[in-house]
């Protein structure tokens, strides 16, 4: 996974960026924490423009939240519902899963919307009760977009500072990202086989 995220970004450039951080929103086993600090150790190096890295980057995680906020918009609490009863066991979501996080986002609204930028794991499911709740657009993507700016000039910062480095960094990340995935693949496996016994 290093390897093919690295490998885009050197020859996509900042669009790659963008385009990287979008699909780490849609598709989350793409990670920010590996994108944003390559991008900083390329614009170390001359390669890229830090502040296009920040700025793109930005765009990026903006746009995707976006995408899975009008789904949560569309989709509404019932026939959500619905969609989980018939498919959540194949996505390791239930309605109980829905209801935490209804839950959560009701009581901490802009906040979580704020937060959630930043936290792992959290930074694609926020956008969803968002929609849902029928939060409105401009202070959506106020929130999402501080939040995400924060976040992805943190990690391009670190990748900045990290320069030298990285070449030591790059030898140990790819077989951990691989390992990674295989743990979360495991993990995934396991829930949709638990739901289907329940079933």
């Amino acid at each position: 996974m290093f390897d093919v995220i690295t490998n885009w970004l050197a020859s996509m450039g900042s669009l790659g960026v963008a385009l990287l951080m979008f699909l780490e929103n849609v598709f989350p086993p793409i990670p920010s924490e590996l994108v944003m600090p390559f991008a900083g150790y390329l614009a170390a190096t001359g390669e890229l423009s830090f502040a296009a890295v920040v700025l793109l980057g930005t765009i990026g995680s903006v746009a995707g939240a976006t995408l899975w906020y009008w789904v949560g918009l569309w989709a509404n609490e019932t026939r959500l519902r619905r969609f989980i009863d018939a498919y959540g066991k194949w996505l390791t979501l239930s309605n109980q899963d829905l209801d935490r996080a209804l839950d959560w986002f009701r009581r901490h609204g802009a906040a979580a919307v704020f937060f959630g930028r930043m936290v792992p794991g959290m930074r694609t499911l926020i956008s969803v009760p968002a929609g849902l709740t029928r939060m409105p657009i401009t202070p959506f993507l106020l929130y999402t977009a501080l939040g995400s700016f924060l976040w992805t000039t943190f990690l391009a910062l670190a990748g900045y500072l990290l320069r030298g480095q990285f070449d030591r960094v790059a030898t140990w990340m790819n077989p951990v990202t691989n390992a990674l995935l295989l743990l979360l693949l495991a993990a995934y496996l396991w829930r949709v086989l638990r739901g289907l016994k329940r079933g």
